[in-house]
């Protein structure tokens, strides 16, 4: 796949870098936190800029093998900004114009997330709605504390959640997706894992540690042979059966002509660590 497209910085009225997405390294593992707990993390204009400005320079960033998405305070993300999508109808077009531009940049941020070559982990607690769902749905695996709610709620007040149904039913069972969304009603956890939107769900006093491990062990892996993967599975998703086997069978022939390829099996072999050049 291509690199990602686009970035931008966000900025504050007094020029400085936003820290609404802070970023800690470690092991090969990036943490990223969406930094805005007042409006629970909220999607805004600038919370979706300053996501897909990491995404943007994570995509380039090879000693990151791993990345973990989580949000600061009580939870993890309920979706759009509604006071910013309110204030947009003040426009001469009632804001079609902001409407169209705001779900055209949402939606670009989604899609950046299984394109980014390293694994996304979604550490979710609280509450993660609508967009926040879809943000859930959207990345590669998820870990979530008990108690954790999910929905696709814009139904409730009377906005169907159109565009996070895309990922939601990507991740769950059909019929599960559109209960959701027709009823706006809300999932736990426990549910949650049963229809496969998150990975397990832990203790909350253990959703740090849980998530992280998670990261680690992804990271601990040749990174190479999980970034061609990953682009592998989402690429055969959208194809026929024959096709998707032609495709993943030359992924294959070109994976096992790799030097670190033919090191990790001999190692095997010879039961000895192997040296992997990265």
């Amino acid at each position: 796949m291509p690199p990602l497209a686009y970035g931008f910085a966000v900025t504050e009225g007094n020029g400085k870098m936003s820290e609404l997405v802070l970023r800690e390294d470690a092991g090969g593992v990036a943490v990223l936190t969406m930094n805005s707990p007042a409006n629970l993390n909220a999607l805004s204009d600038a919370m979706l800029a300053a996501l897909m400005d990491r995404l943007v320079v994570l995509d380039g960033d090879r000693s990151v093998r791993a990345v973990v998405l989580r949000g600061a305070g009580k939870a993890f993300c309920p979706g759009h900004d509604l006071k910013e999508m309110q204030a947009a109808r003040q426009s001469e077009d009632g804001g079609r114009e902001y409407f169209h531009d705001l779900f055209t940049r949402c939606s670009a941020l989604m899609q950046a997330i299984p394109r980014l070559p390293q694994p996304v982990i979604a550490q979710v607690h609280g509450i993660a709605t609508a967009a926040g769902c879809q943000l859930v749905a959207s990345c590669d695996m998820a870990v979530a504390a008990e108690g954790t709610r999910f929905g696709v709620n814009g139904v409730n007040i009377g906005l169907f959640c159109s565009t996070p149904m895309v990922a939601l039913s990507r991740n769950i069972p059909r019929k599960h997706a559109l209960e959701m969304l027709t009823t706006g009603g809300f999932i736990d956890a426990t549910r949650a894992e049963v229809l496969g939107l998150v990975n397990r769900v832990v203790p909350a006093d253990r959703l740090d540690s849980e998530a992280q491990a998670l990261a680690e062990t992804v990271a601990g892996k040749l990174g190479a042979v999980v970034k061609i993967g990953k682009q592998a599975f989402y690429e055969q998703l959208e194809m026929g059966l024959a096709d998707a086997y032609a495709h993943t069978g030359a992924t294959m022939v070109e994976n096992m002509l790799w030097r670190d390829t033919d090191e990790g099996i001999q190692a095997f072999l010879e039961k000895r660590p192997p040296d992997w050049k990265g």
